[in-house]
């Protein structure tokens, strides 16, 4: 096992956008209102959703704009703000038409990959909430926006019977980036300024020295591993020498199960585990997305 290598994804938020704005131009009146994975939006509000996440970014992110909003200590907390923020932007954007909302995507997408790929993605920035409370490099923060741009297009594209974004140079760097959310399932789910020492008492209890091994497979899979250490659950890439638990199962379920698009109950139908049963259930806990 070793630290996982940082995953760097700002030459691939171009080649998405053109996907997404290609796939997005050859639909028909009927397809734009397709039901989604995302219960109550089509593809329409999907694509919407998107829109609204460069806007937001651009705004926050580039142009420093500042808007107050509550102080939230609580996980359930920010789930229920940003489920809000959401489904308010979605509804009140529902008057744009399918032909702006593409050229809007465009605009905006286009200023969104210009500015990822100024920042530096090995410094320090904020937070990756579902991954935990604790400052990361920058690039695990644009890894993170990454799968929300890829996640999102793979819910219009099973909506219109497309192909998905598949290949492994788009899928892996999405697996890779949503296994970083491991750890906090197998710890309490607080929010900000918890640090590992003080969210011990309440994680998932084990010994010092206990490893749990995930294997994704699939030519965008991989290998990866939980170790018990100084009183935190910390994310290793490659497989520990004897887990105590072990957890297998295929890239189309990892994607579905991190971003909330198959319930542990589905996924540990689809999935092989061995060992400490517990600990492996807790593998399946794993949501690699805020809402």
């Amino acid at each position: 096992m070793q630290p996982p290598e940082p995953i760097i994804v700002a030459d691939l938020f171009p080649e998405v956008l053109d996907s997404l704005v290609k796939l997005l131009s050859g639909l028909t009146a009927e397809e734009w209102q397709k039901p989604t994975g995302c219960t109550g939006w089509s593809v329409k509000d999907v694509a919407l959703h998107l829109l609204g996440d460069e806007i937001g970014n651009l705004s926050r992110r580039r142009d420093k704009h500042v808007v107050s909003g509550p102080s939230i200590t609580e996980w359930e907390e920010l789930v229920e703000i940003i489920d809000d923020l959401n489904q308010d932007w979605v509804h009140a954007a529902r008057r744009i038409s399918p032909r702006l909302l593409i050229d809007l995507l465009e605009f905006t997408g286009g200023q969104m990959c210009d500015y990822f790929r100024s920042l530096d993605p090995y410094a320090m920035g904020g937070a990756v909430s579902w991954a935990g409370p604790e400052p990361a490099p920058v690039w695990l923060d644009l890894a993170r926006e990454y799968t929300e741009r890829w996640h999102h297009q793979q819910h219009i594209r099973d909506a219109v019977g497309k192909p998905g974004l598949t290949e492994a140079r788009y899928m892996a760097p999405a697996l890779a980036t949503f296994v970083w959310g491991l750890p906090r399932a197998f710890r309490a789910p607080h929010l900000p300024s918890v640090g590992p020492e003080e969210g011990a008492g309440r994680a998932t209890q084990a010994a010092e020295g206990t490893a749990v091994t995930l294997t994704i497979a699939g030519e965008s899979g991989g290998q990866w591993s939980l170790l018990r250490e100084g009183g935190a659950w910390r994310l290793y890439a490659g497989a520990a020498e004897r887990p105590a638990a072990e957890v297998t199962f295929d890239e189309d379920v990892a994607w579905r199960l991190f971003t909330r698009g198959l319930g542990p109950d589905v996924a540990h139908e689809r999935a092989a585990l061995s060992g400490d049963h517990a600990l492996g259930l807790k593998v399946l806990e794993t949501i690699s997305i805020i809402g």
